[in-house]
């Protein structure tokens, strides 16, 4: 392709500069021009501290070396979240980065634990003895997963709890230079063809004019071209995910921390708690309807272990999307483009899905209505298969303390969820995708989790004698517990790799 194209990210933070970033990586043969607009003067988010495993392959594709980026942003590993108080009140359970059982067989291993049940043996192990993350969450230890695929060590990954304005920094010093050139700048006007309207060319306040082929809006929820200026239709999803609020207040590190995000359900929403090396992060998600601010911050503040370290930091939001990511010559990115709420920490992931749709579908001269179409209907399949999940967590409750919680158990969800339900209480069936979250493994720890049980188990698992399953599972249960004793406690891991003590990758 002879012709360079001229792309413009306007807004720095954590989608600026991973979008940045990864076209930069992947612009060796020069075919765009990348240029970033951000102001020091615009305050971005900044409570996003809680990753899924892609951020690992995202960085290993960057070349970024991972106890470096460690350092830099003062992380910590996460293997899963655990819920507590979800779908009853008591109730503990971990949704883990990983399968259930052996490599291969995290659905089947669910139809053989049904059938232990169903037969009444007297074995009736607990379900979450079968995976490796969620074990080594309950000891708070750490190791990188086995690369030898036979093994059980294998059958887990990780994921990063990390300072996201440090990463975003981190990312800057790496990667501007010569290829990804910075304005330090703040839009005042945005300039429209007056037939196409296509967004020609910003006006920053400091007089320059930039133009471009390509826009990439990174404004968050101020959706600085996306809504207010190409007036890009919102899909509003706040009658299932109801909360519209959030405060955050960091407090200081725990003495002991396990590699896990913690998710505990209150009056009116959850709490997080999101360990660092340097503090904790800590916040209330909640609905306005139901709970006040003055409500929330008390709430937060009886519940916070430590000193807190700043003020409280809230958040206005409204669950949804918009219903073209890429409309004219503009592509929304991160927040600007939707808001699903942090429950399963996929605000990265959705960042980094757009980034990996953009480059499958890179323009190649005059825009095409083939290449937004696909990537808009990619995305859409990403935000609709999450808020699905969101979902589920609040709808798969017996709690009947709160107004907020009678409303989501009563509430009515999209027929895709009542599929899904379905499916698994009769059978423990559960879809598998081949691209986007979330994969079964996921989907079994939280239906378990929060109460469910399917009413029968497949005919097929039948076909191993009882005494044999019964043999497998007990060897499974003892080498997970041997392999989880053995493992380092994960703050001491954390203090040798990520603090100067590390090679800068696991061997």
């Amino acid at each position: 392709m002879s012709e360079c194209i001229e792309i413009v990210i306007v807004g720095g933070g954590t989608a600026g500069w991973m979008f940045a970033a990864a076209i930069a990586n992947q612009n060796k043969n020069k075919r765009c021009r990348l240029t970033l607009i951000e102001s020091d003067q615009i305050g971005t988010v900044g409570v996003g501290e809680a990753t899924l495993p892609s951020i690992k392959s995202f960085n290993d594709s960057l070349g970024i070396n991972e106890a470096d980026m460690m350092h830099e942003t003062n992380a910590t590993f996460k293997l899963g979240i655990e819920f507590k108080d979800w779908g009853r009140l008591g109730s503990k359970y971990i949704h883990p980065f990983g399968t259930f059982g052996d490599k291969p067989g995290g659905a089947q291993l669910l139809q053989q634990w049904v059938r232990l049940a169903q037969e009444q043996t007297d074995y009736q192990p607990e379900f979450e003895e079968f995976s490796y993350a969620v074990q080594a969450c309950r000891q708070s230890k750490f190791e990188p997963p086995s690369t030898k695929i036979e093994s059980i060590q294998s059958t887990y990954s990780y994921a990063y709890h990390f300072d996201a304005v440090s990463y975003a920094i981190y990312l800057r010093k790496k990667f501007e230079g010569p290829g990804l050139k910075r304005i330090e700048g703040r839009v005042v006007s945005i300039n429209q063809h007056p037939v196409s309207g296509n967004i020609e060319s910003l006006l920053l306040e400091s007089g320059d004019v930039v133009a471009a082929d390509y826009f990439i809006d990174c404004t968050g929820f101020s959706s600085l071209i996306m809504d207010k200026t190409l007036k890009v239709e919102f899909e509003d999803w706040s009658n299932n995910l109801i909360c519209d609020r959030a405060v955050a207040i960091p407090s200081e590190v725990l003495s002991d921390y396990g590699p896990f995000t913690t998710a505990t359900a209150k009056e009116a929403g959850w709490q997080w708690r999101i360990p660092l090396q340097h503090r904790t992060g800590n916040g209330y998600v909640y609905s306005s309807e139901y709970l006040s601010d003055d409500e929330a911050l008390d709430s937060l503040l009886g519940s916070i272990q430590g000193e807190r370290l700043a003020e409280p930091n809230f958040l206005k939001f409204k669950a949804g999307r918009r219903k073209s990511s890429w409309a004219k010559n503009c592509i929304a990115v991160g927040l600007a483009s939707g808001f699903l709420e942090p429950l399963e920490s996929t605000s990265i992931y959705l960042i980094q899905a757009a980034i990996k749709h953009f480059i499958s579908c890179f323009p190649s001269g005059a825009e095409s209505s083939l290449l937004s179409t696909e990537f808009n209907r990619l995305m859409d399949m990403e935000y609709d298969r999450i808020k699905d999940f969101l979902i589920l967590h609040y709808h798969l409750n017996d709690r009947n303390d709160t107004e907020f919680w009678r409303y989501c158990n009563s509430m009515g969800i999209p027929e895709s969820l009542k599929d899904k339900i379905a499916l698994f209480s009769a059978r423990g069936f559960v879809e598998e995708y081949r691209h986007g979250l979330f994969s079964p493994a996921s989907w079994i720890s939280v239906f378990v989790g929060q109460g469910v049980v399917p009413r029968a188990f497949s005919p097929s698992s039948a076909n191993l004698p009882i005494a044999e399953s019964i043999e497998h599972l007990k060897h499974l249960q003892q080498s997970i517990r041997s392999g989880v004793d053995a493992m380092p406690k994960h703050l001491d891991y954390v203090s040798q790799y990520c603090t100067g003590g590390g090679s800068g990758q696991h061997n």
